[in-house]
C-alpha cells in the first residue's frame, strides 16, 4: 500500500501547452483575425465548419486551409477575442464560437440543429 501511494505521487503532472506562435506577418494576422471576428460577430454562434464556409464566401486570401483557420481561432481564444461554448441538445454536443462580449443565442443554434437532424418528409 505504501508503494502504491509513492507511485501515485511520483508521477509528473501533464505539462501545459505552450502559447501558439503564428508564423504569418503581423499585418496579415491582423487582417485574418479581423475578418474571422467580423464573421463570428455578424452571424452569431458558429461551428468550425460554418465559419469555414463563411470565410470561403468572403474570399480571405491569407488563410491557406481549414487547419490554418483553426489554429488562428485557437490563437484568438488565447487572446480572449472569441470564446468557445458547448451547446447540449439531447444526447448531442455542439461546440460553437462566439465573440467574447455577446450573449449566447442558443435558440438559433437549437433550431438549426433540429432542422438538420429531422428527416425531410416528401
Amino acid at each position: 500500500m505504501f508503494r502504491t501511494a509513492i507511485r501515485c505521487f511520483a508521477t509528473k503532472p501533464k505539462p501545459k501547452m505552450k502559447p501558439i506562435e503564428l508564423k504569418t506577418p503581423p499585418e496579415q494576422t491582423q487582417t485574418i483575425t479581423r475578418a474571422i471576428f467580423d464573421i463570428v460577430k455578424e452571424h452569431g454562434p458558429l461551428t468550425i465548419a460554418e465559419t469555414w464556409d463563411r470565410v470561403q464566401e468572403v474570399g480571405l486570401r491569407g488563410l491557406t486551409s481549414k487547419r490554418h483557420m483553426k489554429i488562428v481561432m485557437r490563437w484568438m481564444r488565447e487572446r480572449q477575442k472569441i470564446r468557445l461554448m458547448c451547446n447540449h441538445v439531447g444526447p448531442h454536443k455542439q461546440f460553437l464560437y462566439t465573440t467574447w462580449f455577446t450573449k449566447p443565442n442558443f435558440e438559433q443554434a437549437k433550431q438549426l440543429q433540429r432542422n438538420v437532424s429531422q428527416p425531410k418528409s416528401p
